[in-house]
């Protein structure tokens, strides 16, 4: 297929795939006019390259799992390269989960102090002699 249908297909731009491709991602073939030419398993790859993309992994961080298919599996995550990206992911999103509740706690009890200030100041004012 030709670099449009592969965008078409993939549900992405040609402009993207041309970028893939010179990140070394993605690897067409040349037609005798110059085209570039897709075969079947590069659509795989553009599938599992904007799957990992949409959950936040960078281009660097990909690449284990393209060449994991490249090798014949059928899936990009079963190599232990791609599995160490999996697993050093994981922790970087669980050290994000730790610092956002830190953060959601300080911010509950700023909020809390903001309301008892409030609730405080307005009973003064109310029982103010006047």
């Amino acid at each position: 297929m030709r670099i449009g249908e592969l965008a078409e297909r993939a549900g992405t731009s040609t402009r993207t795939l041309r970028y893939y491709e010179t990140q070394g991602l993605v690897r067409p073939r040349r037609s005798a006019n110059g085209y570039r030419v897709y075969d079947e398993a590069e659509l795989r790859v553009v599938h599992e390259i904007r799957a990992l993309l949409a959950v936040g992994f960078g281009l660097d961080d990909i690449r284990p799992f393209v060449a994991c298919l490249r090798a014949g599996n059928s899936s990009g995550d079963v190599c232990p390269d791609s599995v160490a990206v999996l697993r050093r992911k994981l922790a970087e999103v669980d050290a994000y989960l730790d610092r956002l509740g830190t953060v959601r706690r300080q911010l509950h009890d700023q909020l809390a102090r903001a309301i008892a200030h409030r609730e405080e100041t307005c009973l003064r004012t109310r029982n103010r002699p006047g």
